[in-house]
């Protein structure tokens, strides 16, 4: 079941930039305590098989995180697809970003239809148990998110547009930032503290920063003991007889 398509050419591409980028801002900036870079699984606009019964039937979540299940597919291969039954593990968080063309089947407002597939909301919900459920919309910069409660979905309140997970220990909010050039609303993770963690460049750019810094605290300390020096010279001392 691993080589499940991992496309449909029938199936239009992404809607525009915003869902390449976003998603790659997620993973960029995602950091587990408890999990290495090696025991988890983000994927974005990828295959994820939910039946075994309709072993045909997929979503293609924006972005969905998987723990506890290695980098690589059987820790060898990059994956074609997230097959469910294989993997033995459902995801744990899923985004979606609406669009006017998918809103009604992220939100579970389409009418379910005899022996069809159903939609995002109930596959999420009822099928995979998906613990977190995360909706944003980029034209109303609307960030919502669900929680799964005895089986059914609660909306959760979002103090600050910020969402704690405490099973993860980390926390998903609205960051007012560049990224990509772009400026805007981004959805992007934080920590205990609520700091952002960076992405890779930011991490380079920061770390150029504070080499930067640490020179320029050394030329100070340099030209502060140059001074002094020669202002005991000034006085007839040697500062090397000190």
């Amino acid at each position: 079941m691993y080589d499940l398509p991992s496309e449909d050419p029938e199936e239009p591409g992404l809607p525009d930039e915003f869902h390449d980028h976003q998603p790659e801002l997620l993973s960029l900036t995602l950091r587990l305590a408890d999990y290495t870079d090696d025991n988890f699984f983000t994927g974005k606009d990828l295959n994820l098989y939910y039946d075994v019964r309709h072993p045909k039937w997929y979503k293609r979540p924006d972005w969905f995180l998987s723990v506890g299940v290695p980098r690589l597919y059987d820790n060898q291969d990059m994956r074609l697809s997230y097959v469910v039954w294989q993997e033995g593990v459902n995801p744990f968080v899923v985004v979606e970003l609406l669009s006017p063309g998918t809103q009604k089947e992220d939100l579970g407002e389409i009418e379910p239809q005899p022996d069809t597939p159903p939609d995002k909301w109930t596959v999420y919900e009822k099928i995979l148990r998906i613990p977190y459920y995360i909706v944003f919309d980029r034209y109303t910069d609307e960030f919502r998110a669900f929680h799964l409660k005895a089986g059914h979905y609660e909306a959760l309140s979002l103090p600050e547009g910020r969402l704690w997970l405490p099973e993860l220990k980390v926390g998903l909010g609205l960051w007012q930032g560049c990224y990509k050039q772009i400026e805007r609303l981004w959805l992007r993770w934080y920590d205990e503290a609520g700091n952002w963690f960076p992405t890779p460049s930011e991490q380079t750019t920061l770390a150029q920063q504070q080499v930067v810094q640490a020179q320029r605290r050394a030329d100070v300390a340099e030209a502060e003991l140059a001074r002094l020096q020669n202002l005991l010279r000034g006085k007839g001392i040697d500062p090397a007889d000190l």
